[in-house]
């Protein structure tokens, strides 16, 4: 039963990461891990690594969860057994628990507190309705100064649970590597869809598929796990690069027994909006949804279950302008609001650190895309409209027979 940690460390590293790559592999936990990526690229960050058997680590976490429900308490129950100590300190220690299962790992660190002036996590997924259930883990983040939250209907019981400051953060995206310019590479694909999908709209999608040149790529496994998340975020973001239309719904749409008929936004709208797909759903209706896709047509509601989606289809194929209109919108938005900067810039605000040189010359860079983007659309639009023109002036000119 080893446990190693990995500490990849730089000189005068002002942010400590703890980070669950080694140990947890699910395809669902690969945007994390690109937002950790990110931030020791644009900020000084030593990132701390455990490397465990993942298969044993499952048992051993479940194991430690269990025995802190039992006592009615979090601290010092390890469930990687072994610690590490701090041996410099740190302006800021973040850690992203995508699950309140993940909150005892950070026990491994045996000095965390002392080492680091402030200390901020990110829950991922927690649903109102389980937060009583999730109490004695939850209550280990009474040590945090601040906690972020993507689900944003939950934040008013969590901060009433543990009484510490708790604020709504948006998910993000790698908004330059899922961008679809320069390149503006042909869309190949004409219907992407992941994860949860409806098998009314599945099947309806399949039989398209059979009867007309439609290329329609979907999931045939299930439980997903990588080798390394990069390779599965590049094949993610280079298939919705290349395709027309984007299946996005609210977070766990089929399973009300999970969300408590909670509605909540998933990272599927960031990622399709991005790459300038399409995007068919049905979004949540809450604030954060509307507050994140402020403009016309981010997403085309389309029911769950949609057994006429090939005519949904076909209608908006007819709508070349709209389209065209749509995608440019969803990709400069993206741009401009959603990049992974600009929510490291929100946690470091809050924490009264300021941003870095590196992430001033990444935003300077997203704007700069964005403009060159918008510029060719106006370009392209005022080609188009004088095109009209000279049409409309040779049939006025034409001769009466």
């Amino acid at each position: 039963m080893s446990v190693v940690f990995n500490l990849d460390a730089k000189k005068n590293a002002r942010i400590l990461l703890l980070s669950l790559r080694k140990i947890k592999f699910h395809v669902a936990r690969c945007y994390l891990y690109e937002l950790e990526d990110l931030i020791c690229q644009f900020d000084s960050a030593d990132i701390l690594t455990p490397i465990f058997n993942p298969d044993l680590f499952k048992v051993t976490n479940r194991i430690a969860n269990t025995v802190a429900q039992a006592v009615g308490s979090s601290k010092l129950i390890n469930p990687l057994f072994k610690q590490v100590n701090l041996d410099k300190e740190y302006e800021l220690f973040f850690v992203i628990c995508q699950s309140p299962l993940d909150i005892l790992t950070i026990n491994s660190i045996k000095n965390w507190r002392n080492k680091c002036r402030k200390v901020v996590v990110w829950l991922d997924e927690i649903w109102a309705k389980d937060i009583e259930k999730w109490k004695v883990q939850l209550s280990f983040l009474q040590e945090f100064d601040y906690i972020f939250m993507n689900f944003s209907q939950s934040i008013e019981e969590v901060t009433k649970t543990i009484q510490r400051p708790c604020e709504y953060i948006p998910f993000g995206i790698d908004a330059i590597k899922f961008c679809p310019y320069p390149l503006n590479r042909e869309r190949s694909v004409d219907l992407y869809s992941v994860g949860r999908r409806s098998q009314v709209t599945h099947q309806a999608l399949l039989d398209l598929s059979e009867r007309v040149n439609f290329f329609y790529i979907y999931e045939t496994i299930k439980d997903l796990y990588t080798t390394d998340h990069r390779y599965h975020r590049s094949l993610y973001k280079n298939i919705l690069k290349k395709s027309r239309y984007f299946i996005a719904n609210r977070a766990k749409i089929d399973d009300t027994n999970a969300t408590g008929d909670q509605q909540e936004v998933g990272a599927r709208f960031f990622e399709g909006a991005a790459a300038g797909t399409v995007m068919l759903g049905v979004p949540p209706e809450c604030e954060s949804f509307t507050q994140s896709f402020d403009w016309e047509d981010a997403v085309i509601k389309v029911a769950y279950d949609a057994p006429n989606i090939a005519e949904i289809l076909a209608d908006l194929d007819s709508q070349p302008d709209r389209l065209q209109k749509i995608r440019t919108n969803n990709v400069i938005n993206s741009l401009l609001k959603h990049d992974w900067v600009y929510r490291w810039e929100t946690i470091l605000a809050t924490v009264g650190l300021n941003s870095t040189p590196a992430m001033m010359a990444r935003k300077a860079n997203l704007q700069n895309l964005a403009e060159r983007i918008l510029t060719r659309k106006n370009s392209e639009e005022r080609s188009t409209h004088h095109s009209d023109q000279i049409h409309k002036q040779e049939r006025t000119q034409m001769p009466v027979a």
